[in-house]
């Protein structure tokens, strides 16, 4: 199933009342299933079981607990498919984008490998980037974090 129909069906069953979606092709079954947030795709093959991981019990906080950041300042450039994340286009390549960087719209920041297909993601805001939130190599989710541009 191809990464433009498969973000269709996200969208889909985001903007609806559906709860969960189960596809069936050729290639494997896609199922959906929504939860508070967002959505969350589950891509399997067709003779391999789908596991469905229990939720995790979370330990009380202690009385005193610290303080933890909220959201980091600026915006975020998040992932607009599944895939790998490389900052630059060939491994001895120089990097699109680095911390301190001005970046216009539209310019190319980093390229996401999906399916052997290199897709070249721009920023979509015009600033400096602050904050480079994924790892070279890295597998990244649908709306993962990337960049935060002031």
């Amino acid at each position: 199933m191809d990464l433009r129909k498969l973000k269709t069906l996200i969208d889909l069953v985001s903007d609806s009342n559906v709860s969960e979606l189960e596809i069936t092709e050729a290639e494997g079954t896609v199922r959906i299933v929504k939860s508070a947030p967002a959505p969350v795709a589950m891509v399997t093959q067709m003779a391999a079981p789908v596991a469905v991981a229990a939720p995790v019990a979370a330990a009380p906080a202690p009385a005193a607990a610290p303080v933890v950041d909220a959201a980091p300042a600026g915006h975020t450039v998040k992932s607009p498919m599944v895939g790998t994340f490389y900052r630059s286009s060939s491994p001895g390549a120089k990097a699109f984008a680095e911390v301190g960087q001005q970046v216009k719209e539209g310019e190319t920041i980093c390229i996401i490998e999906a399916m052997k297909i290199l897709n070249e993601i721009e920023a979509d805001k015009s600033g400096t980037i602050t904050k480079i939130l994924a790892e070279n190599g890295q597998a990244v989710e649908y709306g993962a974090p990337l960049f935060i541009i002031e």
